[in-house]
């Protein structure tokens, strides 16, 4: 049986992922792409085009689609 599995993880520049849902300013935004900056910190480009860059103690939720096998 197929199917996908959704569940609120906590990331970080070192573990955010494409595709993974954040929510800022109370709007629902999908990462689409990663850019990696110095000392560990990263850009976040959404699907709207907006950028958010996080650094490398910075905390967040996110809602994280996985496969289900």
């Amino acid at each position: 049986m197929g199917g996908a599995l959704v569940s609120n993880v906590e990331i970080t520049a070192a573990t955010v992922l494409r595709g993974d849902i954040i929510q800022v300013g109370g709007r629902a935004c999908r990462v689409s792409d990663l850019f990696q900056l110095p000392q560990g910190a990263k850009q976040l480009l959404f699907e709207s085009g907006e950028l958010l860059t996080i650094n490398g103690r910075t905390r967040l939720v996110a809602v994280r689609m996985t496969s289900r096998r």
